[in-house]
């Protein structure tokens, strides 16, 4: 059985607020080198520069020409590489707002026109120019919609399937102009006959599936929900039947809100590696994605990258790897896995939960997500805080990375059930528990979440570049102002100036 792979490598979403900087990439890359990992993508959707495109990126930190030039150099010295990974059809929706490129519906771009090609063109020039690698990973994963829009008005209805291929057909042709090697996402390969779904248990392909995809594309089979081996498998052998040379993509979940899921990411990608062992797959990535703000620095996951990659060389005795991170990171291996605390005030089981964002930004006045509060929690996220407090106090080059997520547990431990608390005492009819809640419990979350925010920015800016924090500050604001709202208007119902409080009654 294989214990090593060709290729293993990681994949950093920079294109959903967070783009890291140069300088925090000189930090990572070399720590990643040292666990094993011998590529990188940065996964850019419109945070990179192309010659001819003003628009593309801007205001959103994309990186220069001499930026990639720069991060391509510093990898090839460490002896990895890195290979771009961007979108040429769909999750483009900060590109198209601009109305400067084709589009097709929503994020998708429009197959068939010209422009649309012209524009890729110049997207593998710049690329071709700042990349030593001559492979590229094009995306075109989750088009849902394509052929659903202003393509089904021009020019009526069309299997998905065939205007994939054509599309496909095409960038084939500019791929091959600037020398470059394919890969791709390969999940529309099976929503086309799937009802829509991407994964599918073991079964035979249709024949006019595999007939279809091009033996010179590489497929990329993302996933990183299951915490089976046979779930793997399946999917492997599928892919199996129409290429040779399939990669997988598996994930460490930093895309669900402030925090990581280290441990999830463990027990859902170690049946991978077996699965890609059993399946004889020579190329696997890890992806870091930034869903919905990027707002978890990817150095809080640094537990679970060492497991996964100390797992794939064939090291599978749990107390070797602790004994190795600590020695690498200077942290204790459990110890840093506390990180992940603050989700896990709830068991959950299957897909991660991320109670320590939502109920950090619920609303005390919507009782939307209340049912999903353990009251009497308070205790456990002051727990939390007093642990990630401590190890930043102990180790100084990622205390920033801990004060975030325990400050965070510190504004938790007020703010994750207030808004269950002032239901409660509103529907009864206790004026003097509203009263106390108001003047201390709001005033008390409001000052806690600024002090988080400062931590967190803090953090953003030694990360990432600053683009993107905007979002973060539009965020936080709100939730103080509305906090903020929300006492002024308990103290006026106490007081006597409301004879009700709306929201609540509702």
């Amino acid at each position: 059985m294989r214990k090593k792979f060709d290729t293993f490598g990681v994949m950093i979403d920079m294109s959903r607020n967070a783009v890291m900087s140069v300088d925090s990439l000189k930090r990572y890359l070399p720590l990643l080198k040292k666990m094993g990992y011998n590529c990188v993508m940065l996964y850019t959707e419109d945070t990179y520069e192309i010659d001819g495109e003003p628009y593309f990126g801007y205001m959103r930190g994309r990186y220069t020409k001499a930026e990639m030039k720069e991060i391509d150099a510093f990898a090839t010295s460490l002896g990895m590489t890195v290979i771009p990974c961007v979108q040429t059809l769909a999750h483009l929706n900060a590109t198209v707002r601009w109305n400067q490129l084709p589009r097709d519906y929503g994020d998708i771009l429009m197959i068939d026109d010209e422009r649309t090609y012209e524009f890729i063109d110049r997207m593998f020039a710049t690329l071709s120019e700042c990349f030593v690698s001559r492979k590229i990973h094009i995306g075109m994963d989750e088009a849902h919609m394509v052929g659903r829009g202003k393509h089904l008005t021009q020019y009526g209805y069309e299997k998905a399937t065939d205007m994939m291929t054509r599309h496909l057909n095409r960038i084939r042709e500019i791929a091959k102009k600037y020398d470059y090697e394919i890969l791709m996402w390969s999940d529309m390969y099976f929503r086309s006959w799937n009802n829509g779904v991407g994964r599918i248990p073991r079964t035979k392909m249709p024949q006019d599936i595999i007939d279809t995809f091009p033996q010179d594309v590489i497929p990329v089979y993302w996933d990183y929900y299951q915490e089976c081996e046979e779930n793997y498998s399946g999917m492997l052998y599928n892919h199996e039947q129409f290429s040779k040379k399939t990669w997988f993509a598996g994930g460490i979940w930093s895309w669900r809100g402030l925090c990581p899921f280290n441990k999830f990411s463990i027990d859902s990608m170690i049946p991978a590696i077996e699965a890609c062992k059993k399946h004889k797959v020579r190329n696997v990535i890890m992806t870091m994605w930034g869903d919905e703000g990027a707002e978890c620095s990817h150095f809080s996951q640094l537990p679970a990258l060492f497991y996964i990659a100390q797992y794939a060389k064939g090291v599978t005795d749990e107390e070797v790897i602790k004994k190795k991170f600590k020695s690498l990171i200077g942290i204790d291996f459990d110890e840093f896995m506390q990180i992940d605390l603050p989700n896990y005030v709830v068991p959950f089981e299957g897909k991660p939960r991320n109670p320590s964002k939502y109920m950090l930004f619920a609303d005390c006045f919507n009782d939307y997500l209340d049912y999903t509060v353990k009251p009497g929690s308070a205790p456990y996220f002051e727990d939390c805080a007093a642990k990630l407090h401590a190890t930043a106090k102990k180790n100084r080059r990622y205390a920033y990375v801990f004060n975030a997520a325990a400050t965070l547990c510190d504004a938790l431990a007020v703010k994750y059930e207030l808004g269950l608390k002032t239901r409660r005492a509103y529907e009864a009819g206790d004026k003097a528990e509203l009263r106390r809640l108001a003047e201390e419990d709001y005033a008390k979350a409001i000052k806690l979440i600024g002090i988080h925010e400062k931590a967190f920015e803090k953090q953003w800016m030694f990360d990432n570049k600053a683009c993107g924090f905007d979002v973060q500050h539009l965020r936080f604001g709100g939730l103080k102002n509305r906090l903020a709202a929300c006492r002024r208007r308990i103290l006026d119902y106490v007081d006597g100036k409301l004879d009700c409080i709306e929201e609540l009654d509702e």
